[in-house]
């Protein structure tokens, strides 16, 4: 057999390539602490913002489906509320234009996913495939806590049983939520809405003795004030555009000295 075709169809790469049986077992074996890590404070954060999303699907005249598929196909809350916040008004923009709004405030999944690739990359890219319907706010925050210190053959194992779990959480709450909507009030729905952001907050707290989450930080807050002076509809997309990129480029003047 000619040695440079053995070699071509093992290279890494995007294209399909035999199982490497320690990598799967890696992966089954990571899967179990990442559905741990999410039923732990990431789990219970969720589970109270996404029960909020089911009460208010349920006051706009949604369906019980409609809730769950927005819940699972979007995956993202601003997205989500979006989309409720059309439905409540009738569809008054039209549907389209729904849609496209959801898409924009979700668009910070793309930098998500590309800082998220390098991590979780064992080699064969198409393996990761799987994790692209996971990545949210919470499972990229708490992947970028913890996959530095996991083996790379198990990192996309973490992933997945991290993801997967979040994933059901969040849906499960959201029913919840919509049958139970009758017992939150607006007050209560709010509170509970805000839950997953103040969780994410606090991991970034934790790291503020890092110098990357601290230029977030202090860049974010800079930029915050952008908020109260650009039309609502742009305002946070602008502020985050212009917060990340000023602590991007200042991270990247310092590591180029």
């Amino acid at each position: 057999m000619n040695r440079s075709v053995v070699q071509a169809d093992t290279r890494p790469g995007w294209f399909p390539c035999p199982a490497n049986p320690r990598t799967m077992s890696g992966m089954s074996t990571a899967f179990l602490p990442g559905l741990r890590e999410a039923l732990g404070a990431a789990g219970v954060a969720m589970a109270a913002t996404f029960l909020a999303f089911g009460a208010a699907a349920q006051e706009a005249g949604l369906s019980p489906g409609w809730a769950l598929l927005a819940c699972w196909g979007i995956y993202g809350m601003p997205g989500q509320l979006v989309l409720v916040q059309a439905a409540a008004t009738g569809w008054a923009g039209g549907v389209g234009t729904a849609v496209m709004g959801a898409v924009a405030v979700n668009a910070r999944f793309l930098p998500m996913a590309v800082s998220l690739t390098p991590v979780l990359s064992a080699g064969d890219r198409w393996r990761l495939l799987p994790a692209v319907p996971f990545i949210a706010v919470t499972p990229w925050a708490a992947a970028m806590r913890a996959l530095p210190a996991i083996d790379r053959p198990s990192r996309i194992g973490w992933f997945l049983g991290f993801g997967l779990t979040s994933w059901l959480v969040a849906g499960t709450a959201a029913l919840s939520g919509f049958f139970i909507a009758a017992a939150l009030g607006p007050e209560a729905r709010a509170a509970l809405l805000f839950v997953n952001p103040l969780y994410y907050a606090l991991l970034l707290a934790a790291d503020l003795d890092k110098p990357a989450p601290r230029r977030a930080v202090l860049c974010g807050a800079a930029a915050a004030g952008l908020a109260f002076l650009l039309p609502p509809a742009m305002a946070l997309l602008a502020a985050g555009l212009l917060g990340g990129s000023a602590a991007f480029l200042w991270g990247r003047r310092r590591a180029t000295g």
